[in-house]
C-alpha cells in the first residue's frame, strides 16, 4: 500500500505516517521542509508549497490514498485534487469537529448539521475555520464520491503536541498546589490521543471505507485531565474555580457552559471502524515524558505562576 501525506512532518501527520509505516506502508510526505524534525529515513520527501500553490513534486507518481492534512480552505483542496486527479486511489481529508453547528446537545453523530459552507477566508478564526472546513470537504466529496473519506477530530493531543493547548494543563497538575480552574471541575473533554487519529486513518485507508468519522476521545473532565497529571508526577492539587471571565478569551481548553453538549460527541462509528481508544492517563503520560525529553520549553499560553496566584488570591 502506498500513502501519500500532505503535512506529514507536522504533529498528528506524524502519527499518521508513523503508523503507516508500522503497519507495512510505503509513505511519501509533501511539505515546505522547514518544519519539524526529521521523519524516518524510510519516508519519501517531496518538498513544496500549497501557500504558493507550488505542487510540481506531485505531478509524477501514484499511491492507494492521499491524506489531507493541511488543507484549510477551498483552494488548498482544489488545487492538490487538480493535481492529483486520479493518481490517487482514495482522498482522505482531514477536517474538524469545528464544521457542526455551536450549542449541539450531547451525544450527536456525523450527520449533526454542519455549519455554512465557506470558501475562503483572509484569516482563519474561531468563526472562519469551521466554515471553510466544510466548503473543503465538500469539494472533497464532489470530485472523488465513494473514494472521499473525511476525518472529524475533536481535540488532539499526545507526544509531539507543542501546542500547548492540554499541555498546560498537563503541566499545571503535574506542579501540584492550588490549580486556578476558570470553570467547574466537571467541564467534559473528549482529548483524543493523536495516535489514536493515526490508526483510524490507515484502517480506514486499508479496509477502503468512504464516509465522515468523528475521530473523539474517552468521556473525561478537565479535573480528570489535571488529577491524572498530579498522580503521575506524584503531587497533589487542590482546584479553586475562578470566573470564567476572569482569564482571557480562547483560554485553553475552555469553553462556556452553553457548548459543553459539543464535548459529548458520539464516537461509535469511528470505534466501529477500528478506532483504538488509547486510556486519558496513558495519553497524559506519555506527553508528560516527551515533554521532559525535549527540556520542557516555556509556553505562550495560559497563565504564569505569578498571574494565577494573583487570581487566587482574589477568589
Amino acid at each position: 500500500m502506498q500513502i501519500l501525506v500532505l503535512g506529514g512532518n507536522g504533529f498528528v501527520g506524524r502519527a499518521i505516517v508513523e503508523d503507516a509505516l508500522a503497519h507495512g506502508a510505503e509513505v511519501a510526505s509533501f511539505s515546505r521542509g522547514k518544519s519539524g524534525s526529521p521523519l524516518p529515513a524510510q519516508v519519501t520527501e517531496l518538498i513544496g508549497d500549497r501557500e504558493t500553490g507550488d505542487y510540481e513534486a506531485l505531478r509524477t507518481g501514484e499511491w492507494d490514498a492521499v491524506v489531507d492534512l493541511s488543507g484549510f480552505r477551498t483552494r488548498d483542496v482544489d488545487q492538490a485534487m487538480d493535481v492529483l486527479g486520479d493518481r490517487v486511489g482514495r482522498y482522505v481529508f482531514v477536517s474538524s469537529h469545528a464544521v457542526y453547528v455551536r450549542d449541539l446537545p450531547a451525544g450527536t453523530d456525523e450527520t449533526a448539521p454542519r455549519r455554512e459552507p465557506m470558501r475562503d477566508a483572509d484569516v482563519l478564526t474561531n468563526d472562519t475555520y469551521g466554515p471553510c472546513k466544510v466548503a473543503c470537504e465538500d469539494d472533497v466529496l464532489e470530485r472523488y464520491g465513494d473514494r472521499a473519506t473525511i476525518i472529524r477530530p475533536g481535540r488532539v493531543t499526545g507526544p509531539g503536541d507543542s501546542s500547548g493547548t492540554a499541555l498546560y494543563w498537563i503541566r499545571r497538575g503535574a506542579r501540584g498546589g492550588r490549580v486556578a480552574l476558570p470553570t467547574k471541575p466537571e467541564a467534559p473533554l473528549q482529548l483524543i490521543d493523536s495516535r489514536d487519529v493515526a490508526r483510524l486513518v490507515v484502517q480506514l485507508i486499508t479496509d477502503e471505507r468512504a464516509g465522515a468519522f468523528n475521530a473523539i476521545g474517552p468521556d473525561s473532565t478537565i479535573a480528570e485531565l489535571i488529577e491524572s497529571a498530579a498522580e503521575l508526577a506524584h503531587s497533589t492539587v487542590d482546584i479553586v474555580p475562578i470566573p470564567f471571565d476572569s482569564v482571557p478569551p480562547r483560554f485553553p481548553l475552555m469553553d462556556p457552559e452553553a457548548e459543553w453538549g459539543e464535548r459529548r460527541r458520539n464516537p461509535a462509528k469511528a470505534r466501529a471502524a477500528g478506532m483504538s481508544v488509547t486510556p486519558l492517563r496513558q495519553t497524559v503520560e506519555d506527553v508528560l515524558a516527551w515533554d521532559q525529553d525535549r527540556g520542557a520549553p516555556e509556553l505562550k499560553i495560559g497563565l504564569t505562576p505569578e498571574q494565577e496566584e494573583e487570581l487566587l488570591r482574589q477568589s
